[in-house]
């Protein structure tokens, strides 16, 4: 088996996830935002997934990813079909996880370099 060097300074990370905040690389982030490997974009304004309309899924849109991880809190909670619906019409992959399973997903992926976009509710 080879094995290789992973350097986790190339790319926004998360370090822990907790009930009430996640820590990206060294930063407790305590309200819901977005995160792609070359960058977090706070403030995002969705606390429950019924909030999620297609206000919400713009900016996430925005990054072009080529799979979104929305992880929901302690528990997994699905969306509207509708919001299921909108990214799977563009051809982009949605996987929906509670905030731990969505932190070790985008981690894996982003360390693969795959254009990964993880949005967590807080």
């Amino acid at each position: 088996m080879q094995l290789s060097l992973n350097r986790p300074g190339e790319y926004l990370f998360v370090r822990k996830v907790g009930p009430e905040a996640i820590t990206v690389v060294d930063r407790d982030l305590a309200g819901s935002f977005i995160l792609a490997p070359d960058r977090a974009i706070e403030g995002w304004p969705v606390t429950a997934v019924n909030e999620i309309d297609e206000a919400a899924v713009a900016p996430i849109l925005e990054l072009k990813p080529a799979v979104v991880i929305l992880g929901t809190g302690a528990r997994i909670v699905f969306p509207a079909q509708s919001v299921l619906a909108e990214f799977l019409s563009r051809g982009i992959g949605i996987e929906v996880m509670d905030n731990a399973a969505a932190a070790r997903t985008f981690n894996l992926l982003a360390g693969e370099g795959r254009r990964v976009v993880a949005a967590f509710l807080l």
